[in-house]
């Protein structure tokens, strides 16, 4: 059978690399593989190479290659040179998938895909996991695919998501609910309460991802550091230390700028939260779960839908919506780090609401309407205080609120 097996060279397009291909005597289908350049040359050296493995028998027809085989081999070749966090949701991925119980990697078609959503919606997941799950299974797939362990990728209907669902999961919190989480820290970290508040506090002023703050430190051999060597500090991340995988030197707010730099230079060693259990530093997992569990206890609620407390990510959202009203979009997106200007923009939603009411209000005030008409009476109430310097009873903070804009918007 593997003598049958021809492989040639085919050109799809000048943009793109040569294409390896040949027809499986097994199922009649054509499998192809990138020969990595557009020199014709080099790429039929490239389909004889291949041939040559495939009749000697280092070739399995894609009808027989296990799910076992096709993980492990993914795990290994591919899975093991990206990041822990995509690694740990592609294994939850995998590992929800294999509930299915197919055995061939050919068996997964449309057919199986509908029937893992099924399952999924079965146990109460969320259509935002689903979706999540179903990206990370086609990345899987499309690479098997690549490197001809599928002949082709089965088609994937995504989740669409509802038009009364927001895409935000949880909101924005206000400096006096980010007050009463500190206020419950040493009732729920009896025995390490400084560190959390201290650790809760740099959230608060940094606007760090969670996986981020948890690996921040003074060593300049470290993923993500604080450089001094400018004018300001400044972070300097490197790859492996970011959700962007980009070496990167960015900006530091001065807030969070000070608040680090009182910290005495003989104490600016190693890390800069320094979060521990019995066996060493906390991992994410179990830091986003304390932190929520304190988000519980001072009943800081972001959806009352899903029933969600206060997390790590609220707190960077508050960093946002703050510095939203504060600078121009471009520059707050290298500060939250997005790769897409369009997350940015997101932010200064709610502000530019605030900037269209305060314009109806000031013609209302100028129109001399007293809002004596039907339906029109405007209800005397307490007015806003303008913000003043509030210090926190916890020694962690700092900070005029008038002038840094601590308090996000709380709609």
């Amino acid at each position: 059978m593997a003598e049958e097996i021809k492989v040639h060279v085919v050109d799809y397009g000048k943009q793109r690399n040569l294409m390896a291909r040949y027809v499986d005597p097994l199922t009649g289908k054509h499998v192809s593989k990138s020969t990595g350049t557009r020199r014709r040359k080099d790429a039929d050296r490239f389909a004889a190479k291949w041939e040559h493995d495939l009749r000697e028998g280092r070739f399995k027809s894609t009808l027989k290659v296990t799910w076992n085989e096709f993980r492990q081999r993914y795990e290994d070749e591919k899975l093991s040179g990206l990041s822990d966090n995509y690694a740990q949701t592609m294994n939850a991925t995998l590992n929800h998938f294999e509930k299915l119980r197919i055995r061939r990697l050919a068996k997964v078609d449309a057919r199986a895909l509908s029937q893992f959503q099924a399952m999924l919606r079965g146990t109460d997941v969320k259509e935002s996991t689903i979706r999540c799950y179903l990206k990370h299974l086609r990345a899987a797939l499309g690479w098997a695919h690549e490197i001809g362990l599928l002949s082709e990728i089965p088609k994937f209907t995504m989740p669409k998501r509802g038009r009364t669902t927001s895409k935000m999961k949880g909101r924005p919190i206000t400096l006096e609910e980010f007050e009463r989480m500190l206020d419950v820290v040493p009732s729920v970290r009896p025995t390490d309460a400084a560190d959390w508040l201290h650790y809760l506090t740099g959230l608060w002023l940094s606007g760090l991802r969670l996986d981020e703050s948890l690996i921040l430190s003074w060593d300049v051999d470290a993923d993500v550091t604080v450089d001094l060597s400018g004018r300001h500090p400044r972070f300097r991340f490197w790859a492996e230390g970011q959700k962007r995988h980009k070496d990167e030197l960015l900006p530091m707010t001065p807030d969070f700028a000070e608040w680090l730099l009182r910290t005495p230079e003989s104490e600016r060693v190693g890390r800069i939260f320094q979060l521990r259990g019995r066996k060493g530093y906390l991992t994410t997992n179990t830091v986003g779960r304390k932190v929520s569990q304190i988000g519980r206890a001072a009943n800081v609620v972001v959806d009352k839908s899903e029933d969600q407390f206060a997390t790590c990510h609220d707190l960077r959202r508050s960093f946002g919506t703050r510095w939203s009203r504060r600078v121009k979009p471009a520059t707050l997106q290298l500060l939250m780090r997005h790769a897409d200007i369009k997350t940015t923009m997101a932010y200064y939603v709610a502000q530019d609401t605030d900037d269209v009411s305060d314009e109806l209000w000031q013609e209302h005030a100028k129109s001399g309407v007293s809002g004596n008409n039907p339906g029109n009476t405007l209800h005397a109430g307490p007015q806003p205080q303008s913000p003043q310097d509030v210090v926190t009873s916890h020694g962690q903070m700092s900070s005029k609120v008038g002038t840094t804009g601590f308090e996000p918007a709380t709609s």
